[in-house]
């Protein structure tokens, strides 16, 4: 423990004796997991003695039961327009509406992306807002991936940023190597172990999306256009290179092996937080079934509050099922015409990590969300993913790949196949067993999710950039970058050595027909 210690203070030190507290802008324009992760960054720069400023956009958080908290960092908010609020609100609970039925398309993600498009014209014709954060002069910006409009507030800046993904890799391309033999395209449900057939499929999937990546980004044309002078237009393509860092909120614990940039950082498990005592009315309750324990449910904030009536009463039919009890989180208002089942308590709230943390927990099932899979993992509960959009099906391909647990898609579920799957993870050891040796990687690394966050971030302070991090690659063009140029340059001597061959032997092969026949002569 000693050499850890010693090893940590000379990694942090220098850090601590060189940094002066740095003025930084971080950006959040969406809301649900994407605000409180961001929320949590701009707290723990505060915390380490930056003086740290959100811009917030405050007129759709995405969470129902969402409540402003007080923060040590300074607020700028920002409204969109009441018209485009409600706009924005009818359309997320339509596209919602159409996961739970199992209607999700891309064309769908597409329309929402179209609205942050407009949403981002709006904002950047607040000059009032621009002109404030121009003038507060930040040495750097922090910006989240989801809402490319971060990209183009940075750059209407001119200031150097960082970017946060913050899902898994693959939902975006920002010039990772990616060889497809082993690294799975996103939406290809495919994992690091490919037989030739899924190499296949990698392949032709990677085309589509590169495609789907060029027309998310053509969402924001518009407002690249108003704002933006001709000639100084961005592409956001190249703007995603331009990071000084990336921090991936995701670990080697869960996520496969795969090549890597300098500049790249993992940072999963950044929202975890002390666990506190569980509150009395949860103990009463997991107290009533001893060593049998308990099964967590939640399905997201976003999800919570709308599941439809059939799914209530499969998943409560299935719940009856278990020995064990279930605190769910759900809907209050129950339907009358479903008895809910004894061994079921449902709050519209519960202390997911603390619960988590519980000795008799036995399950966590959930929606597959990129933060609830680090706090599991981080407390080794084994999971039951019932994914619904976006990067929840990949998270829960890794989960099922690495044993953690296992996945129902949402239109699968009947009462006897989920209570099944809860019955399988329960009872077979290797799902707990494997939980708990991927809880023992996260906790082992030498530095934790936010000292790697707060070190990075004050050494390209420090060095004015992060220029010596990021590999030439970046700034080359696709086709020198995979060596096409030479490739065809190869190819044309090759051929063209071969065609003079040929003639040569051709004329070779004339002159002794010649030859012959003047002898016969």
């Amino acid at each position: 423990m000693a050499g850890r210690a010693l090893l940590l203070g000379g990694l942090l030190l220098p850090g601590v004796l060189l940094s002066e507290a740095a003025r930084i802008l971080t950006v959040s324009l969406v809301g649900g997991s994407h605000h409180l992760l961001m929320d949590q960054v701009s707290q723990i720069l505060q915390d380490h003695h930056h003086n740290v400023i959100m811009l917030h956009q405050k007129g759709n958080s995405l969470i129902t039961d969402f409540t402003e908290k007080e923060t040590s960092y300074q607020v700028i908010p920002w409204f969109p327009p009441e018209d485009y609020n409600k706009r924005l609100k009818e359309y997320v609970d339509y596209f919602i509406e159409e996961a739970l039925n199992g209607r999700h398309t891309f064309g769908k993600f597409l329309d929402f992306m179209k609205l942050l498009g407009l949403q981002c014209s709006h904002f950047l014709r607040r000059k009032d807002i621009m002109d404030i954060l121009k003038n507060e002069n930040f040495d750097l910006v922090i910006i989240e991936n989801f809402d490319y409009c971060s990209f183009l507030v940075a750059e209407k800046l001119g200031k150097p940023f960082v970017s946060i993904l913050s899902s898994s890799f693959g939902t975006i391309d920002f010039g990772l190597p990616c060889p497809l033999s082993y690294v799975p395209v996103f939406h290809s449900l495919l994992t690091d172990h490919m037989d030739f057939w899924g190499r296949v499929k990698n392949f032709l999937m990677f085309f589509n999306f590169s495609r789907k990546q060029w027309q998310i980004q053509s969402s924001y044309d518009n407002a690249i256009k108003e704002h933006f002078p001709e000639g100084s237009r961005p592409v956001l393509s190249n703007l995603l290179k331009k990071a000084e860092l990336w921090f991936v909120n995701s670990d080697f614990a869960f996520d496969f092996a795969r090549p890597l940039l300098p500049n790249t950082v993992y940072v999963g498990g950044l929202m975890a937080r002390p666990v506190k005592p569980v509150p009395q009315e949860f103990e009463n309750f997991i107290a009533k079934f001893g060593d049998s324990g308990f099964v967590l449910v939640a399905l997201g904030s976003m999800v919570s509050t709308v599941q439809t009536q059939e799914l209530l009463r499969e998943m409560n039919g299935a719940f009856a099922n278990l020995s064990q009890g279930v605190i769910w989180k759900c809907n209050p208002y129950w339907p009358k015409e479903i008895k809910l089942a004894a061994n079921v308590k449902i709050v519209n709230w519960l202390p997911q990590n603390d619960l988590l943390a519980h000795p008799h927990i036995r399950l966590f099932v959930t929606h597959g969300g990129m933060n609830s899979i680090m706090e599991a993992i981080q407390h080794g509960v084994p999971m039951v993913g019932i994914p619904l959009f976006g990067d929840q099906p990949e998270n829960l391909v890794r989960v099922e790949a690495k044993m953690f647990g296992v996945s129902i898609q949402l239109q699968q579920i009947k009462a006897e196949t989920l209570a099944l799957k809860m019955k399988q993870v329960i009872e077979d050891k290797r799902y707990k067993s494997a939980a708990v040796a991927a809880s023992i990687i996260r906790s082992s690394h030498p530095l934790t999710p936010t000292q790697r966050l707060v070190g990075w971030i004050d050494h390209i302070l420090q060095t004015g950039g992060a220029a010596h991090l990021k590999p030439y690659a970046l700034q080359q063009p696709w086709h020198e970058q995979y060596l096409l140029d030479v490739i065809l340059f190869l190819l044309v001597v090759t051929l063209g050595t071969l065609w003079l061959c040929g003639k040569l032997l051709g004329m070779v092969a004339r002159w002794l027909c010649g030859t012959r026949k003047q002898k016969k002569a």
